[in-house]
């Protein structure tokens, strides 16, 4: 019996072949998750065997899953890290987070890789955003991708399983980055999709105003959000959205554009109303006067509103008869009621152009009724330019006098200094061009002299009269001014009167009419052929003078027909004149 029993205890070599098969079954290292086998649960501990020479003790809450409490008994089969085989106290050091998160890591870098949802529970805040339980990885969720919109209570998210999209990953650092505004926005896509496939151009539908900017409105749609555009509002202006919407308002609304490639919805509320432009022209006829309110004021006009939906223009050159260069805002103010009148009407553009001065009286065709050509008339200097003095007159109306008009004897340049800003002066009206708005004023014309004395006498006096002021037909003596190729520059002697003398008038032969026979200073007789005191020309002719001679003589001292020649007759003509002298 003895010698049995004996030969049935295990020898060493029994020891060391179990244990090689033990090693052989289960290699492990440390630093990696390997299998053990519960052995039992004491005092809140979990002793492990990983197949090693002695075991290891893990926590029994490091067993838990979240939400129920771990469910382990003697003999189950559990997943550990091997963080040491031995410590101090001969016991292998065991971790079940740590095999938790290595299998975590694992099994994310393989949903990552297939792009697959994963499934976490936010279980805690920290700075710029949350973390996240990947069933054993924690991960970052940033605040901006908890959702779509900003949320101001984030506990009903709290301790929820829930699924997000993996952003980022980084083993070597323990990084995760997920988003859950991913997956939200990934449903409200399909659900947008499904939304717009049931919707048309030209629909009418029901909406709430969601948020107002200053360039319109968002309406949700129920779940999907259209863009209401200020200028689709109301046919009238529409300034601010705010003005005709309010946040949470329901509006009925018609679809007026989806665009397939960016979902984008246009949507309008004036298109349900008939559009008041298309009887503008049965109601506006060109030429009528009507009353309207004034809307908007811009550096080029104002607009009007003549009811509804309906504004002209009142362009900034139609406002006033005599404030030319004067903001439109220094004439009109917003909401101010006016009369205007209707110019131009283009429906096609929805265009109307209307005129305010067209309603007032035309200062210019007052003054000419109340002021006729030739008229005295007394008023205040406004202004002084190089080429003449501007006048204050009547009707919020200025005249000009020329620097030509301003003395008889004296240059215009220096007749001026005599007047200065803010002068009453008196002056003669010589002429009144209703059209282009111009009034023509004369100082010198209020005595007689020179040209304009001249020109306006009906009664000029034949060839060769020596008295009174000169005329056309008069005979003058001239100086030359100057020589130009096309003739002579001169002044009349005994007038301040300058005249000009044509190549073709500076003889009777053609041979002699060459402006280089005469030289500055040069004194010679002639006959003044034209007066225009309006444009202030006067021309003066030798080849007149020599004709006029010609024909006196020849009607004083017989006709060639008797037989002699004409040479004889001038021969006969000079011998005369020198005996009388």
């Amino acid at each position: 019996m003895a010698k049995s029993a004996v030969s049935m205890t295990p020898t060493l070599s029994d020891f060391e072949s179990l244990l090689e098969e033990s090693y052989l079954d289960r290699p492990v290292a440390e630093g990696s998750v390997v299998k053990g086998k519960v052995l039992a649960i004491e005092n809140d501990l979990v002793i492990v065997d990983v197949g090693l020479k002695t075991e290891g003790r893990i926590p029994l809450k490091d067993f838990d899953v979240p939400g129920k409490p771990a469910d382990l008994k003697v003999g189950s089969i559990v997943e550990v890290y091997l963080e040491r085989i031995e410590n101090a106290l001969g016991e292998a050091v065991l971790s079940r987070e740590k095999a938790k998160r290595e299998e975590a890591w694992t099994r994310l870098e393989e949903m990552t890789g297939k792009n697959e949802r994963v499934d976490g529970v936010i279980f805690g805040r920290v700075k710029g955003g949350f973390t996240v339980d990947l069933g054993g990885a924690v991960a970052f969720l940033p605040g901006s991708q908890v959702d779509v919109r900003p949320i101001r209570d984030v506990g009903p998210l709290m301790h929820v399983s829930q699924p997000f999209v993996i952003l980022k990953m980084d083993r070597r650092r323990g990084n995760i980055v997920v988003s859950r505004r991913a997956i939200m926005e990934e449903t409200r896509a399909e659900q947008r999709s499904e939304m717009v496939q049931n919707l048309a151009e030209g629909q009418v539908v029901d909406g709430v105003v969601k948020n107002i900017t200053d360039y319109g409105a968002f309406v949700d749609l129920g779940g999907i959000d259209g863009l209401l555009h200020v200028t689709d509002i109301a046919w009238k202006r529409v300034n601010h959205p705010s003005d005709v919407l309010t946040v949470g308002q329901t509006v009925k609304v018609q679809i007026v554009r989806i665009n397939p490639e960016t979902q984008r919805i246009s949507l309008g509320m004036k298109q349900l109303d008939k559009d008041p432009w298309e009887i503008v022209a049965e109601k506006f006829q060109v030429g009528s006067k009507v009353s309207g309110k004034v809307t908007n004021i811009t550096d080029y006009g104002a607009f009007v509103e003549l009811e509804d939906g309906i504004e002209g223009l009142v362009h900034v050159s139609e406002m006033s008869w005599t404030k030319k260069n004067v903001h439109p805002g220094k004439i009109l103010s917003t909401s101010e009621q006016v009369e205007v009148q209707v110019l131009e009407i283009d429906s096609s553009k929805r265009r109307i152009s209307l005129g305010l001065k067209q309603v007032q009286q035309n200062p210019w065709n007052a003054f000419a009724a109340k002021y006729p050509k030739g008229t005295e008339l007394e008023g205040e200097v406004k202004n002084m330019t190089e080429f003449g003095l501007f006048i204050g007159l009547d009707g919020d109306v200025d005249g000009m006098v020329h620097l030509s008009d301003l003395d008889w004897k004296r240059p215009g340049e220096e007749a001026i200094k005599d007047y200065k800003k803010g002068d009453m002066v008196k002056a003669v009206v010589l002429d009144v061009d209703q059209e282009k708005e111009r009034i023509s004023l004369g100082i010198k014309q209020l005595t007689e002299g020179g040209v304009g004395a001249a020109a306006g006498s009906s009664a000029p006096k034949a060839a060769g009269a020596s008295s009174g002021a000169p005329r056309k037909g008069s005979k003058v003596t001239c100086e030359v001014l100057k020589v130009e190729d096309g003739g002579l520059e001169v002044r009349i002697s005994g007038t301040d009167i300058t005249a000009y003398a044509k190549r073709g008038d500076l003889a009777r032969d053609r041979d002699s009419q060459r402006s280089d026979r005469f030289a500055v200073g040069e004194k010679f007789d002639a006959v003044i052929t034209a007066m225009d005191a309006k444009a202030r020309k006067v021309n003066v002719s030798i080849k007149a003078l020599e004709i006029a001679d010609e024909r006196e003589a020849v009607a004083q001292y017989g006709s060639s027909d008797s037989g002699a020649s004409l040479g004889d007759i001038l021969q006969a003509a000079m011998k005369k004149s020198e005996t009388e002298k």
